[in-house]
């Protein structure tokens, strides 16, 4: 019996990584009929992480009142698996879509985040994974602090949750009351970017205007998370402004790393860890995944890259099959990957094929799943 492992990121704006998986088992199965297929659709920490660790390995999703971006109240959500690793989604509480139109990331808080961590170590958790992105966010981590009993205190003393736009009223940081349920924890944050904090690379600058900051306000938040950087380094004595991830989610990286002493890793390597990939591979006979769009950024390891780099170890081939191919991607077979594919069979711009997108990946897996067969695997 043959065996293949589907393994897609999503396809920005068009399907989602289970939707992709669902079209190439449906192709595979169509020639190969008794074939065992595996399906594990990949989200990289941003919406839609929970479901896909769920999908790819069962578990739990756990519904918990938290507080929202605007402080207000509302259910969010996250997963358990293997009984005591939870997985978090900081999008579930504190993401774009949940603010709308009304983006103000000098107000927004990442808090309900740290309430889920507290609500997953209460449930006995022993294994924290908090996927970083799609955030609304800038404050730095500083909410979630603040929801686990950091207490960050003002020039006369008093305690108050910090947000993007008053990171610089932070006088001190005060650890103490960081709750001892907490301790002992491992905390994994998934990170797939290496900006750092503050800067021309950083938070404000780079991520600002898509949470709804202008020119003016993109330099006042940065020199807020400078602020934040400065206050760690002095009352907690460490350096994480520069940290290669540090900017994600609005510095939430760096304030995983300073208030939680998490680690911060690629994405896709959580993932392979976390649903056990190496041991999947063995008796399969091919990989496929994909991505809206293989480039140069792919190459800094990536859905596609991080997984071909698995497979080579193990021998198995891997074919990417993508929306689109960008230049200078010759890399990638050094790393890995056998072949790639776009599904975009027309040639033309985004914009125009997006509708398509479905029926093409499924012509593009049939084309496949042909060559393959008459290659006789």
């Amino acid at each position: 019996m043959k065996k293949f492992i589907l393994i897609p990121d999503s396809f920005k704006g068009t399907m989602s990584s289970t939707e992709v998986c669902s079209i190439m088992e449906s192709a595979i199965l169509a020639h190969y009929p008794s074939a065992h297929v595996v399906s594990l659709p990949v989200a990289d920490g941003g919406e839609g992480s929970v479901d896909s660790f769920l999908t790819a390995m069962g578990g739990e999703k756990v519904t918990v009142e938290v507080t929202g971006p605007y402080f207000d109240r509302m259910d969010g959500f996250y997963g358990i698996v293997d009984n005591d690793t939870a997985i978090i989604e900081m999008a579930a509480c504190a993401g774009l879509p949940l603010v709308g139109d009304d983006k103000r990331p000098d107000q927004t808080t990442t808090y309900g985040v740290g309430e889920l961590m507290l609500h997953a170590a209460q449930r006995g958790c022993k294994r924290i994974i908090v996927g970083l992105g799609g955030s609304s966010t800038n404050d730095g981590g500083t909410g979630a602090a603040a929801a686990v009993g950091v207490r960050f205190l003002d020039a006369e003393g008093n305690s108050f949750v910090p947000t993007g736009g008053t990171l610089s009223n932070i006088a001190s940081i005060d650890m103490a009351g960081r709750n001892p349920l907490l301790d002992g924890i491992e905390i994994v944050t998934m990170c797939d970017i290496d900006n750092p904090l503050y800067g021309e690379h950083g938070a404000a600058h780079v991520f600002g205007p898509q949470k709804g900051a202008d020119e003016d306000m993109v330099r006042f938040l940065d020199s807020q998370l400078q602020s934040l950087g400065s206050a760690i380094s002095r009352d907690l004595s460490k350096e994480v402004s520069q940290l290669p991830g540090a900017g994600a989610a609005g510095g939430m990286g760096a304030g995983m790393v300073a208030f939680f002493d998490a680690k911060l890793e690629m994405g896709i390597e959580v993932v392979l860890d976390t649903v056990g990939f190496d041991k999947m591979l063995e008796g399969t006979d091919m990989v496929f995944s994909g991505e809206g769009k293989i480039d140069f950024q792919s190459l800094r390891g990536k859905v596609v890259i991080g997984i071909a780099r698995r497979t080579k170890r193990h021998n198995v081939p891997l074919v990417a099959v993508v929306g689109d191919i960008g230049d200078s991607i010759e890399a990638a077979y050094n790393e890995g990957v056998s072949a790639i594919f776009s599904i975009n069979r027309i040639a033309r711009d985004f914009k125009h094929v997006k509708e398509r997108a479905p029926q093409d990946m499924a012509l593009t897996m049939d084309n496949l799943m042909r060559f393959v067969k008459r290659l006789g695997l």
